[in-house]
């Protein structure tokens, strides 16, 4: 995917404001949406993909899901691994 606006990036707040922002993407004409997260954030980055596709754009399909392990270094300067996932949905 070479558009880089077109990815949602999954935190802590509640799943349905990550869907608003794909769904808006989605009717702001982008074809494809990827939704990214990290951690313990990326249940709620399926939780989303699924609302998305169950009950806003049913017309959306899962293109792929990418699964990988980051290095991320923390404050007392060790690195630690997380786990990270990448879903595309398409239109």
């Amino acid at each position: 995917m070479s558009d880089k606006d077109n990815v949602v990036f999954v935190g802590t707040k509640p799943p349905m404001n990550y869907v608003l922002a794909v769904v808006t993407q989605v009717h702001g004409g982008a074809k494809e949406v990827s939704i990214k997260a990290r951690g313990k954030a990326i249940s709620r980055a399926v939780d989303v993909a699924e609302i998305v596709r169950n009950r806003f754009i049913e017309d959306m399909t899962v293109k792929s899901i990418n699964i990988s392990t980051e290095k991320i270094k923390i404050e007392s300067g060790e690195e630690i691994n997380v786990s990270s996932i990448n879903i595309v949905l398409t239109k």
